[in-house]
């Protein structure tokens, strides 16, 4: 009888959820598309999302990659593990000054994780992971796009019901395959974004998961709450927007568990209504799990703010120009400026760049300025929205907006200017979370247009056609970010004004060895922005190379003036002072480098060199020594203490650090041909020879290389072997200085010996 009871029972409760699903309109009812099961949806989008960006894999490094991956020493096996919770994430400490405060250790643990893996800095192994993170996060996004635009539904087996099984299918796919995603994805960079909306989702739907037994919003687990708590925290230590998440939570909690109307409690509550227990507000549990979020979010942003430590970051104003603005109500206009342009790069992600500052979008300073049409265009529509979401009878019309609206803008605010200053302009990788708002507005509005529309089919391949698009556009994309030559190129035709675009086009040409094209891209930068140091360096930099001493001088000290602090343009006008002979400035102008870094080897190793040229042997040596005591591996500085001390006869001292410089650098082929040399003069023949041979192994064309062997083969009396290594010498550079006299010696010391044997 019990089974009997059983059996008869379970019905009623599949009839009950049946009947709630059917008390909210169904989106898919109206609308041509695909009705795939679930687990093929999944699939379907995971391939889509994975052959959008596919041909990243074998993408390099590029941009921002370089200070954080390459140059952050956090990666390294020699830096211990809690290193990682007191760095930023560009590894700095973040007591620092200068640290830009983004602590994400969680996504530099992945990195550190990626280079081990990889045994050193190969970029594949780190591209192949955010591809796989992007897949996985589109496909969690079907089952949150079925709850957003579905609702939350569960059958008396505790399943959650997927009820808008095509217009979710449909909203994953446009966030799968939407361009304005290729910079988290492709630039490796971008992996802190892609952990944390994975969290972040994780979060919403541990969240859902906490009203699995529920009935009327009377009965949660506080389990799965604490849970969504912990899994926000863990997206905010990879990404700071991932603490959005809890207020996210709280707003769907409001709306989707407990169906509340907000203008509805807005007016009671302003009215002190004294029916408000009946409005939901206090019903069982939604304070409680509120408060449960709240806390835990205070409680996270405290400890964030106790480990940051100094305060907020110091951006500059080439960074974020509006922020610098006197007026506030030209940082108003210029920051919703700044969110319009966010709108339309969601709408319409046609116009991609890797950098938005520097001139790329020149301030608005009056409202005669027609850009301020944008302005007007997003109010218009956002307040639209906001209208419909608030005061349409449609209860199922004012949840799906207020969500759309709520993930559109919430994950945004950290980015907004509103609460401190960013050091952007634009970031194309912080709309990754807030396209989720965008994505689900357009499927709903879709579904409308459908609702009206006569001939369905028609919108259903406009639709595929903007898919389509997308596809195309997000593969042509990828691959202009795997190499900055095209990363950089490519942001010429969008942001011609951006100093910083021409700035890196040089420097790639630069360090191509192309100086001719560099020259005409850092003139132009400094053109766009007088104030732009580093593109000043870099030029100053090339035409020293070049010999152009004069207007090298002119932009470095130029340089010196606007940033009195930085110390690379100080040492590099240092070099150019000792090259015009002006001893004394030098000199100066490398203690004021070494004044504002105090930990600077190149400067020290450049100072031992104008020490050395004024025959100030022992200020130079000490200089040197400094420079390997700040980097051990300075082949340079342990190479010229080499050779002054060889030079001034100290051949002991020589060898002594000679031996020490090989202990660090042991395959050095230039100190092993500088000790060689050290150990043939102080007639240690067997062991020079052995270093001269191992160093020619090393670089075999090196014509001085197999010249000083020869010489040592003369001394120590092996003639044919002599001679045959400044034939090589000779083959190699004819013009080696010294190398013809020596051999022309040894010929006729041959053909004496040849005639005295005979």
């Amino acid at each position: 009888q019990i089974c009997n009871q059983h059996n008869a029972e379970a019905p009623n409760l599949e009839q009950v959820f049946h009947r709630m699903a059917q008390t909210e309109p169904n989106l898919d009812h109206d609308i041509s598309w695909f009705l795939l099961p679930s687990y093929w949806a999944k699939m379907v989008v995971a391939l889509i999302s994975f052959l959008c960006f596919a041909n990243s894999y074998d993408g390099d490094f590029v941009f921002d990659d370089s200070e954080a991956i390459i140059n952050n020493k956090d990666l390294r096996a020699e830096t211990p593990l809690g290193d990682l919770w007191h760095h930023d994430f560009w590894g700095s400490k973040l007591s620092s000054n200068t640290s830009h405060k983004s602590y994400r250790p969680l996504t530099v643990l992945t990195f550190r994780i990626n280079y081990l893996f990889a045994g050193g800095f190969y970029p594949v192994g780190f591209h192949v992971i955010n591809i796989i993170l992007h897949c996985t996060i589109s496909v969690l996004m079907v089952d949150v796009f079925s709850i957003l635009l579905g609702g939350l539904q569960f059958s008396n087996k505790g399943r959650r019901l997927n009820l808008a099984p095509k217009t979710s299918l449909l909203a994953a796919l446009l966030f799968a395959v939407h361009p304005v995603h290729t910079e988290c994805v492709a630039g490796i960079v971008g992996r802190a974004d892609l952990l944390c909306a994975l969290f972040f989702l994780l979060s919403f739907l541990g969240y859902c998961k906490a009203f699995r037994e529920n009935k009327e919003g009377h009965n949660f687990s506080i389990f799965w709450v604490l849970v969504s708590v912990i899994l926000g925290a863990v997206a905010m230590l990879c990404k700071e927007q991932g603490i959005t998440i809890l207020g996210l939570n709280a707003v769907f909690d409001t709306l989707v568990i407990n169906k509340l109307n907000v203008l509805e409690l807005i007016q009671k509550l302003l009215h002190k209504d004294k029916s408000l227990e009946n409005a939901g507000l206090l019903r069982k549990g939604l304070l409680f799990r509120i408060t449960l979020l709240m806390s835990g979010g205070a409680s996270i942003l405290y400890i964030r703010w106790r480990i940051m430590g100094t305060g907020p970051p110091a951006f500059t104003e080439v960074d974020n120009p509006a922020s610098f603005a006197d007026s506030l109500l030209v940082r108003a206009i210029n920051y919703n400026y700044y969110y319009s342009l966010n709108a339309w790069l969601l709408l319409c992600p046609w116009w991609l760049c890797f950098d938005w500052s520097m001139g790329c979008i020149p301030l608005i300073k009056s409202v005669s300025d027609w850009r301020i049409i944008a302005l007007a265009a997003l109010w218009f529509c956002l307040i639209g929205l906001i209208c419909q979401a608030l005061c349409s009878e449609d209860s199922h019309k004012r949840r799906i907006l207020t969500l759309g609206l709520g993930f559109l803008i919430i994950p945004f605010l950290p980015a907004s200017n509103l609460f401190f200053r960013v050091g952007f302009v634009i970031a194309e990788r912080v709309i990754y979370l807030p396209s989720i708002g965008y994505c689900m507005l357009f499927t709903y509005g879709f579904s409308l247009l459908s609702k009206q529309a006569k001939k369905k089919k028609i919108l259903a391949v406009a639709v595929l056609g903007i898919l389509l698009i997308n596809v195309m556009r997000c593969a042509l994309r990828s691959s202009q970010w795997r190499s900055e030559e095209q990363l950089f190129r490519s942001a010429l035709s969008v942001c011609p004004l951006n100093a910083k675009v021409h700035y890196n086009v040089g420097k790639n040409l630069a360090d191509k060895g192309n100086q001719s094209a560099a020259i005409k891209y850092y003139r132009e930068a400094v053109r766009l922005n007088p104030k732009y140091v580093h593109a000043m360096n870099n030029l100053g930099n090339i035409l020293k190379e070049r010999n152009e001493l004069q207007e090298a001088e002119e932009l470095l000290s130029l340089a010196v003036q606007i940033q009195p602090d930085f110390a690379a343009a100080w040492m590099n006008l240092g070099i150019v002072q000792n090259s015009l002979r002006r001893f004394e400035e030098a000199e100066r102008s490398y203690w004021t480098a070494i004044k504002h870094r105090k930990k600077y080897p190149d400067c020290y190793y450049n100072l031992g060199r104008l020490y050395a040229d004024l025959n100030r042997h022992i200020d130079a040596l000490n200089a040197w020594r400094n420079a390997t005591v700040l980097k051990p591996e300075h082949s340079l500085a342990w190479n010229n203490m080499i050779i002054l001390l060889d030079n001034t006869g100290n051949l002991a001292q020589a060898e002594a650090v000679g031996r020490e410089a090989l202990g660090l650098i042991p395959n050095d082929h230039s100190l092993m041909f500088s000790l060689a040399n050290v150990l043939g003069k102080s007639q240690k023949y067997k062991e020079s020879e052995a270093l001269f041979l191992k160093a020619i192994k090393a670089n075999p064309n090196a014509a001085s290389y197999h010249g000083n062997l020869a010489v040592l083969y003369h001394r120590w009396g092996n003639l044919d072997l002599a001679k045959k290594h400044y034939e090589v010498s000779l083959k190699l550079d004819p013009m080696a200085p010294g190398t013809k006299e020596n051999y022309n010696l040894l010929r006729r010391k041959l053909e004496q010996l040849q005639k005295k044997g005979g």
